[in-house]
Order: structure tokens, then C-alpha cells, then sequence
């Protein structure tokens, strides 16, 4: 396996990044037409015992050679029977502490126009596995690679390598601009494009992501969107994320997207599992989203049963209400619809959508978020729009499963997926 080996507090260049008019503020943080450019900021770090800071000096307390918060023990390794088919290996998560394992299954947003320190710390507080770079920047390739290596170094330890993920679809969702990174059409553009010359194109822009240290692209859109609704489909449609309007096109265009990534060495994540393509609302910005159309056979369930089928390592749960599957719970939170992802075969990564900033979910308290996401069968936690929520999650993981044995081994399980999927890296 390839690790990320930890870098020390290393030092940061000048990073500087606007919010740009109709952008995402996270993984799936859909645009906004009203959303005003944010100022540009410029952060450096001149010493080894700082970070990069907003204003551009060293902070005042870098993170410790050794976690300061509360820690147990590791438990002692146990012989593991082999896996059965479509089954984690626990072998892979045996003798690693509760924190750890949690740690592991949830992903903290690391925002590109800072402030830096506050993820560096939860990195390092809370043993967090992955980062999602969270914002919008012009600075181009160096910077980025400049913040991704700093926030490896602040990793508390170098048992895996960190997910460093980030939103790079192209049109309105592009998170990464400026030198080193092209300017990626819409996938609705894209999928104008012969699928050979898109997996292509792919395979150039995933090898900027990884040149830049980005290991995981929280994409493609797999939602399938009606075209005589596509002008009310607020998270979708609006944007053009959709990779045309028929099941042929999506599948055929969101897997050679999918697939030049893959060839660049950069995981994927189809989302928004069981689509997005049926509902009005944004379900980062609205409450109570809810498809009534949707159900478990549906032709958008087909697309992202395609999508698993060609390889990708990650789905992406929905956060709207889906009414055909499951009337009393958004997806992510629903054993019914998470179970529909494994019912297809896949034995991958699911992860959910935002769950620290999303509107949609607000209502429920931050750490409960997180527990019913995994106790419904999700194996990673976004924690991007407002990572300031995490260490509420993390703990309330931890209580969980201390407290409740059945809660424990689906921590074990997703841990152990999390863990498998970073074989590659």
C-alpha cells in the first residue's frame, strides 16, 4: 500500500482564493445565482512550528507532537475469519482503538480561502482519515498542493493515508482553477462529447487533481433529470450537472468521466444515490426536499447501478426524502435506501452527503447526525460546509459505539471499507 507519510508542520505558500459568484461551498454545496464574490484572502506559514493563517502570520499554537485529548489504549489483536463475499475484512481495522476506527469514517471539510488551523487541529485531535477541499480558488496547482501537504503533515499518525477529496465536475461545481488546472465544461457540455474523447479529457484532469494531492473527486453526477423539468431541478438541472437527459447518455458519458479518472489514479464518487434529478428544493439550502416518484426500480436506480458496475469506489447518498422507499427518513438516514446501494452489488465506500451545513438535515442535532448516518449503513461522514460541527460527531460516533455493541461492529465495518479503499491510493 501506498501511505502518505507525515511531513511535520511544513511550510504553506501563499494560497489565494475567492468565492466565486454561483459557487458550491462544498462537496455538494449545489451553486448559488445569488451568491456575491467573497474577498480574496492571502495566508502563508513562515516557521516550521505554525500554519497557514488568514492573516497571513503563524499561528499561535500549532498542533503537538502527540494528541492532547483523551485516549485509550489499543485493544489486542484478534484472529479474523476470512471475509465473505461482499463482507469488510475487520483484519484490516483489528486491534485499532474506537477513536481510530472512528476517525477513519468521517471527512472533514478543509476550506481553500481558510482559516487552515482549525481542520489541522481536528486532523491531528481527532484522528480524522480524509479532508474535502471546501471553497472555491483561483490560485492554481502549487498552493493547493502546498495546503494538501500541510495537512498531511498535522495527521495525527500515518496508519492509512488521508482521503483528500474535492468537487471538480466542471462548469458551475469546480472547486480548483487557475494554472495547472483546465477549466472543465459542465457535464451537460461533456456530454456533447464522444465518451472515448471524454475519458480522455478525464484522464488529463485527473492527473491535475493528482499532481496537486487530491485523491478523490466527488464526482460524477449520475442524477437522472427529466428535460421538461430541468429548468426547476434547483440542485441539478439549473446547472447543467446532468450528463444529458436519457439513461444511455448519463451512464454512457458520468462512466468515461469516471473512467479517466480511475486511469489518472483518482477515486470517484457517483452521487446523489438514489438521484436528485426528480426533486425542486436544494436540499443544502431547503428543508423538507422530498421525491415522491422515485422507488427501488426506478430508471435513475438503474444509472447508478451502471455507474457501480463500471468501478466506482464510492457512492454518494442523497440527503432528500424519497417516499417510495422510505417515507419517514432522508436517505442518508435510512436503512431502507442505504440497503438498496448493497442490494446492487456494490461492497464499496458509501459515503454521505454534507451533513454538517445542509439545511435539509439542520433540524437534527449535529453529533445525532452523524450516528443515524452510519447506523443506517453509511461508511463515511461529511462533515464539509461547516466542519466546525465535527468534533461533535466524532464524539457522539465514539459514545455510540462504546455504548452499544450492534453500533460497534457497523463502525468496525465501515472503517474496515474505508480503509480497504484506500489500498489504491
Amino acid at each position: 500500500m501506498t501511505r502518505f507519510r507525515p511531513l511535520g508542520l511544513v511550510t504553506a505558500a501563499v494560497l489565494a482564493v475567492a468565492t466565486l459568484a454561483g459557487g458550491c461551498t462544498g462537496p455538494t454545496r449545489e451553486p448559488e445565482p445569488t451568491a456575491l464574490p467573497g474577498p480574496a484572502q492571502s495566508n502563508t506559514q513562515s516557521s516550521n512550528q505554525g500554519s497557514p493563517s488568514p492573516s497571513g502570520t503563524p499561528s499561535a499554537s500549532a498542533s503537538p507532537a502527540e494528541p492532547t485529548g483523551p485516549t485509550t489504549e489499543p485493544t489486542e489483536p484478534t484472529a479474523s475469519p476470512e471475509p465473505t463475499p461482499g463482507q469488510p475484512d475487520l483484519s484490516l481495522v483489528a486491534g485499532w482503538t474506537v477513536e481510530e476506527k472512528v476517525g477513519q469514517i468521517v471527512m472533514v471539510g478543509l476550506p481553500v480561502a481558510g482559516p487552515f488551523q482549525p481542520t489541522f487541529d481536528m486532523l491531528h485531535d481527532q484522528q480524522i482519515g480524509g479532508v474535502f477541499l471546501h471553497g472555491r480558488t483561483q490560485a492554481g496547482r502549487q498552493p493547493v498542493r502546498n495546503l494538501v501537504d500541510a495537512a498531511v503533515g498535522f495527521a495525527a499518525h500515518d496508519r492509512e493515508p488521508l482521503f483528500v477529496a474535492t468537487d471538480q465536475e466542471g462548469g458551475a461545481v469546480q472547486v480548483l482553477r487557475g494554472a495547472g488546472f483546465s477549466d472543465i465544461p459542465s457535464a451537460l457540455d461533456q456530454a456533447e462529447l464522444d465518451p472515448a474523447d471524454l475519458r480522455s479529457r478525464s484522464r488529463n484532469w485527473g492527473r491535475e487533481l493528482a499532481a496537486a494531492g487530491v485523491n478523490l473527486n466527488l464526482a460524477p453526477v449520475l442524477d437522472l433529470v427529466p428535460p421538461e423539468t430541468a429548468s426547476s431541478n434547483a440542485p441539478i438541472g439549473v446547472f447543467g450537472r446532468n450528463y444529458g437527459y436519457t439513461p444511455e447518455s448519463v451512464i454512457a458519458h458520468g462512466n468515461a468521466f469516471a473512467q479517466g479518472q480511475h486511469d489518472a489514479g483518482v477515486e470517484t464518487s457517483i452521487k446523489h444515490f438514489p438521484g436528485l434529478g426528480r426533486v425542486t428544493g436544494n436540499t443544502d439550502t431547503t428543508a423538507g426536499v422530498t421525491d415522491t416518484v422515485t422507488g427501488p426500480d426506478a430508471p435513475s436506480v438503474d444509472v447508478f447501478d451502471a455507474g457501480i458496475e463500471s468501478g466506482t469506489g464510492l457512492v454518494m447518498m442523497s440527503s432528500a426524502i424519497y417516499t417510495q422507499i422510505d417515507a419517514n427518513a432522508p436517505a442518508v438516514f435510512s436503512p431502507r435506501a442505504v440497503g438498496l446501494v448493497r442490494e446492487l452489488g456494490f461492497d464499496g465506500v458509501i459515503i454521505s452527503d454534507d451533513l454538517s451545513g445542509a439545511v435539509q438535515v439542520e433540524s437534527v442535532p449535529a453529533g445525532e447526525r452523524a450516528v443515524r448516518a452510519v447506523d443506517a449503513g453509511v461508511d463515511l461522514v461529511l462533515a464539509s460546509a461547516k466542519p466546525s460541527v465535527t468534533p461533535a460527531m466524532v464524539n457522539a460516533l465514539v459514545k455510540a459505539a462504546r455504548d452499544d455493541p450492534a453500533f460497534a461492529a457497523k463502525v468496525d465495518a465501515a472503517a474496515a471499507r474505508v480503509v480497504a479503499a484506500k489500498a489504491g491510493l
